[in-house]
């Protein structure tokens, strides 16, 4: 009991903790927002690393300059999302991010010639962890300073994306909980088809109902197809990384967050939200 006790009051002062460093890094200015997605691309990189090793052993041999390579790539992309009027030194945001990725990729082909047999994993590991990885944070960094005509879309629609994530996570968990018999998968056979269902509904209300009535009632459209790709995807995203850690052979992704996982572990529905609702604001901008 006591062991059980000491586990709860972990996992609790972990989740606390998390939740105030995202709330402040998400709400208190661009730069801790960017910063943020920063930390985490980089976690994210690294435990997907650290996954296809596990996967595909061969990888262990490849050279840690041509491994680490996409990962500084990943990072140009990301600076290249911010906007690009913005500037280091009076250098623009946009040069700079274009010139990492240059850089990068010149160095990673001139590496990648030289690897021999390993070249195939090597460039699968590459392609798969930009478009798994820095795609969804890069796109997350380009919604926050999205605008439509002086309204600030894309930061609305990121927070109501996060907060949409964890609703879904949580309304899941609690139906699941509460009537929950039906497997919803194999690949992540705690989740029943009662919970996932009906904790995506509740999301979809819950979130819709918070955003129209104490947020802004004209943008209700936002706050229900936010709500709907983060019940959806995210829950796509939550099996996908389930698959990834069972073809790696393990629990979690990593140990960032004592009783919780890893950054994949944490943000795996996130990863593959961001890109539609990126999307889905383009397209509403592009009609309107």
């Amino acid at each position: 009991m006591a062991l059980n006790q000491q586990v709860f009051k972990t996992r609790a002062l972990t989740a606390i903790i998390f939740v105030a460093i995202m709330l402040a890094g998400l709400l208190i200015s661009s730069w801790t927002f960017a910063i943020l997605f920063f930390v985490i691309h980089w976690g994210c990189w690294t435990e997907f690393d650290q996954l296809f090793k596990k996967i595909y052993p061969k990888y262990l041999a490849a050279d840690l300059r041509i491994t680490n390579l996409p990962r500084l790539i990943g990072c140009g992309f990301l600076v290249y999302c911010l906007p690009h009027h913005y500037t280091i030194a009076g250098v623009e945001l946009d040069f700079i991010g274009i010139l990492i990725m240059v850089v990068g990729a010149v160095k990673f082909i001139s590496l990648w010639a030289r690897a021999g047999t390993l070249r195939p994993l090597l460039l699968k590991g590459a392609v798969l962890g930009l478009l798994y990885i820095s795609l969804s944070w890069g796109l997350m960094i380009h919604l926050r300073f999205f605008y439509f005509l002086q309204y600030p879309l894309g930061f609305m629609a990121a927070l109501t994306l996060v907060a949409g994530v964890w609703i879904n996570d949580t309304m899941q968990y609690m139906v699941g909980s509460l009537i929950g018999k039906t497997p919803f998968s194999k690949i992540s056979p705690n989740k029943t088809l009662e919970g996932t269902i009906g904790g995506s509904l509740l999301c979809i209300i819950v979130v819709s109902s918070i955003g129209y009535y104490f947020v802004d009632k004209n943008a209700g459209w936002l706050f229900i197809v936010v709500s709907a790709i983060a019940a959806i995807a995210g829950t796509a995203g939550d099996l996908l990384e389930s698959k990834i850690k069972r073809l790696a052979g393990v629990k979690d992704s990593g140990h960032f967050m004592p009783g919780h996982g890893g950054f994949l572990d944490r943000f795996d529905s996130l990863i593959v939200s961001t890109p539609l609702v990126w999307l889905a604001a383009q397209l509403w901008v592009a009609l309107s």
